[in-house]
């Protein structure tokens, strides 16, 4: 799916994609609600140009040029926001067009691993600090949905968030005359959309433990930014084909173009621009524009149901009253019998059927319509990670038909999405 504006609404952010103020403190606590602390404004009064990126004078120009064309310096304000991450420090390498074409044998056909809103993408090999390493190659289609203000978005964000094995990472960028690419690491697997939502014919499905790691390792990453980062950083564009596989199926979250630093102090939350992906989005931001973490833990909901039933967040190719995923799965979230009915049929019944009761009660918490409901994605990881542990050394259930709801489990307990 590409990258569109799930539903048409008014910029509540004064500017385009600028963030508006936030509404008054909230008086209510709930597991998704902000709890970051406030943090001196590091970069507010920083150049752009300033010492402690002399290291990144590409950045910095192609940072100036955006700003010289926008008449509302909205870009400016985006990327002086993205600054405050790290503190102002640029740390992706800045390649030269020569360097990327002789890594993709000159952007060849044969190299082309797929493409995407941004534009095509391409596997080179590259020699970084004297060593060969695999990469991927986003090239910017100059008239595609995306452009320099997602670039710019993408390469401050990836550069100056700290390490984690569950985010992507980024090797540099290329700013030559107006060319506009990416470097990554090369994921070996691709995407998860493509072992979940769009298997080959005669492919193997992934196994139940496996799709609980990838949703384990997804919500590890989605935490790094919402409880590491400072301030925080939402997502807005969580879905299947941006979360990449390494080798061992570990998942990476990729493509942070839409990504947006969070509310701070006293703030409950951003107003923007309503951008994401059909069928992702959470409904209060789709209605008002007030982004939160608690947008993010929906995604997280919609993909995680992707992952349990194999199907996807809109499928217009299904009957009508099964196109939306969960509008689909809300009435079932309340009927324990119909839950093994939800299952994948491609895992052919070889899931815990404890594992699967237990993943469908996370994935309905996290697409509860009131935000308030929600829990943080740090307890979503805590359950995962107890959820992935049991179903490694849980027995597969039995054919689903023959499937009966274990007494301690309560009707009242499965909220409706």
């Amino acid at each position: 799916m590409g990258i569109f504006c799930c539903f048409q609404s008014e910029d509540r952010g004064g500017d385009g994609d600028g963030d508006g103020d936030g509404a008054p403190p909230s008086t209510s606590s709930s597991g998704c609600s902000n709890s970051s602390s406030k943090k001196k404004n590091l970069a507010s009064e920083r150049s752009l140009g300033g010492s402690s990126r002399d290291n990144n004078s590409n950045l910095v120009n192609l940072v100036n040029e955006i700003v010289a064309e926008s008449v509302t310096y909205r870009h400016k304000r985006v990327a002086d926001e993205i600054l405050k991450i790290g503190k102002g420090k640029v740390t992706a390498r800045a390649f030269t067009y020569g360097e990327l074409s002789e890594a993709t044998g000159g952007f060849r056909a044969e190299s082309l691993l797929g493409e995407g809103g941004f534009g095509p993408v391409y596997r080179g090999r590259l020699s970084i600090k004297g060593t060969v390493t695999e990469a991927a190659v986003k090239q910017l289609d100059r008239n595609g949905m995306q452009g320099n203000r997602e670039f710019l978005v993408e390469v401050l964000m990836l550069s100056l968030l700290a390490e984690h094995p569950n985010l992507v990472t980024l090797l540099g960028y290329c700013t030559d005359g107006d060319h506009r690419i990416l470097v990554y690491e090369y994921m070996a697997r691709g995407s998860l959309e493509d072992h979940l939502l769009d298997l080959p014919p005669g492919a193997a499905a992934l196994d139940w433990t496996t799709r609980m790691r990838i949703a384990q390792g997804a919500a590890r990453g989605l935490e790094h930014l919402h409880d590491a980062a400072r301030p925080p950083v939402i997502y807005r564009d969580f879905k299947a084909s941006n979360i990449l596989l390494d080798s061992s199926f570990q998942a990476r979250l990729s493509d942070f173009g839409l990504a947006k630093v969070g509310p701070v102090g006293d703030k409950t939350h951003v107003s923007t621009r309503v951008m994401g992906t059909y069928g992702y989005c959470a409904p209060e931001y789709a209605l008002t524009g007030k982004l939160t973490t608690c947008s993010d833990v929906y995604s997280f909901g919609v993909v995680f149901l992707e992952i349990i039933t194999g199907r996807r967040a809109i499928d217009m190719a299904r009957p009508h009253d099964e196109q939306n995923l969960v509008q689909w799965a809300a009435p079932r979230f309340k009927d324990k019998k119909l839950f093994a009915d939800m299952a994948d049929p491609l895992l052919r019944g070889a899931y815990p059927t404890k594992g699967l009761y237990q993943a469908l009660a996370i994935a309905a918490m996290c697409l509860q319509e009131d935000a308030t409901m929600r829990p943080a994605i740090s307890d979503v990881v805590t359950a995962l990670e107890y959820l992935t542990v049991a179903g490694a050394s849980s027995e597969p259930a039995p054919r689903p038909q023959k499937l009966q709801p274990p007494e301690d489990d309560d009707d009242d307990q499965r909220p409706a999405a």
